[in-house]
């Protein structure tokens, strides 16, 4: 069921955004102060192109001036999209699974320093 859910995933967008993610990982990995901020694409990238299955364990206080940096420059937005996409998805009964994903991805695009996927 997993698979069947993250082909669906995939299919309807993704993709895209796994693409997104990574690209702007290898933008930011090219500056030596952007390497820490493009790991943390890796990370999103890796959720976003498979989430069913996977659980996002958040660890503010591992690293909390990175985390804070993060929120307060793109954090803040990108889990705002990612709750209004949610939303959007839980209005229909199919789309419920597919917005509680967007729920867990925008944990992890809020505070992704310390956060592991297992």
């Amino acid at each position: 069921m997993k698979l069947l859910m993250n082909l669906l995933w995939l299919i309807f967008g993704g993709i895209f955004v796994t693409i997104a993610w990574f690209l702007i990982g290898v933008l930011l990995c090219i500056t030596i102060i952007g390497i820490p901020f493009g790991k943390q694409c890796f990370k999103m990238a890796e959720l976003t192109f498979a989430p069913f299955g996977r659980d996002v364990q958040s660890r503010f206080e591992k690293y909390p001036i990175a985390n804070a940096i993060w929120a307060i420059v793109a954090g803040w937005e990108m889990a705002l999209a990612n709750i209004t996409t949610g939303l959007i998805l839980c209005v229909t009964i199919i789309g419920i699974p597919f917005g509680l994903q967007s729920f867990k991805i925008a944990i992890l695009s809020l505070f992704p320093f310390g956060a592991k996927i297992k």
